[in-house]
């Protein structure tokens, strides 16, 4: 496997993920800013490792502050920035949490004490997402029937996590147990997630993946090409509706229609129990260039009014079961959920 980013003690490596799959090129960021704007311009995306990222992001903030003072303010300072980079993704969140929680916990020790323990929980943060995706594979895939064809979207793989994947973890464990013949995956406009990075990690790994178009999805479900879909997810309400990349709902509503299981796998860094259902999450809306634009040459009129929302909201009822690295939870999740958000680091 390879890491969508490295921690260096002194910086963060991390691959471009905008210039796959025909450039393995990694960036260096040395300070907080850098990788703030390295989440912002999707350098790194993914929300399990944008909240890797920005974990280490802090660290990079702080290494230089030499009293309480300057300690407490480029702290609050990076804390505040790096929120403001992807609403959407409720991990980035979980984890500034996790190191603001880390940070008042250690404030009466020193200045450096206290730099050494916010590593430290970074680095566990990171280590525990691998630890957590491995666990959510192996739930997934007993889910998957033997001669399986999956369908995914977006990129949930090892470049939107510290490792292995959540939806992409659930292909790999049960392409390993010989469950799965193939697996489609969406191109995913307009950032082209699926077409540059999913196929590049299914590749890499000899998975035998064939890229579609994103409006082709309705057509092979109705030829009986797909088993069942699988996504991740950026944030999922305590009702269990679930914020993934944009055309995910479309999906989940074609594979009701194709009497087709809808499954959404996710960490729980990624359940938002505060919120009770999916209209209270905040979506983002990105550059219309991405949309007007294909690497910076137009594809349509240069100045035609675009929306481009990043996520959509998949209702719960169009999800055939959601998996954690807890387990597998199916409906109604109103019941099925509350259990998890009481046990362990659930935010």
């Amino acid at each position: 496997m390879w890491p969508s980013l490295a921690w260096k003690g002194q910086s963060l490596t991390l691959i471009d993920q905008r210039l796959l799959p025909h450039q393995e090129i990694y960036t260096e960021c040395r300070t907080g800013e850098e990788v703030a704007q390295a989440i912002e311009k999707m350098v790194i995306r993914g929300a399990p490792a944008i909240g890797v990222a920005a974990a280490y992001g802090v660290v990079l903030a702080i290494q230089k502050s030499e009293d309480k003072k300057s300690l407490q303010g480029n702290f609050e300072c990076i804390i505040s920035r790096l929120k403001q980079t992807r609403p959407t993704a409720r991990n980035l969140f979980w984890a500034l949490e996790r190191m603001e929680q880390t940070f008042k916990a250690y404030y009466s020790r020193s200045v450096q004490e206290i730099i050494h323990r916010l590593e430290e929980e970074a680095q566990l943060i990171e280590k525990e997402d691998v630890e957590t995706n491995r666990q959510l594979g192996d739930h997934g895939a007993s889910l998957i029937p033997a001669g399986s064809t999956v369908l995914t979207h977006c990129n949930a793989g090892a470049l939107a996590t510290a490792g292995y994947g959540t939806a992409l973890g659930v292909v790999r464990t049960a392409f390993a147990q010989g469950k799965i013949e193939r697996v489609y995956a969406c191109e995913t406009r307009p950032f082209l997630q699926g077409a540059r990075l999913t196929c590049w990690e299914l590749a890499k790994e000899n998975i035998p993946v064939i890229l579609i178009t994103d409006n082709m999805a309705g057509w092979l479900m109705k030829q009986g090409k797909i088993s069942l879909v699988i996504t991740g997810a950026d944030r999922i309400a305590g009702n269990g509706d679930a914020a993934n990349k944009i055309g995910t709902y479309s999906l989940a509503v074609l594979a009701r229609e194709h009497h087709l299981p809808f499954y959404v796998a996710a960490p729980l860094s990624t359940f938002d129990f505060s919120l009770r259902t999916g209209q209270e999450i905040p979506i983002e809306e990105r550059d219309p260039r991405e949309v007007r634009e294909l690497n910076g040459q137009l594809i349509s009129l240069k100045d035609i009014p675009v929306e481009n929302p990043a996520f959509d909201v998949t209702p719960a009822s169009y999800i055939t079961a959601i998996i954690s690295e807890r387990g597998v939870a199916y409906p109604p999740y109103s019941e099925s959920l509350p259990a998890w958000s009481k046990r362990g680091s659930c935010p």
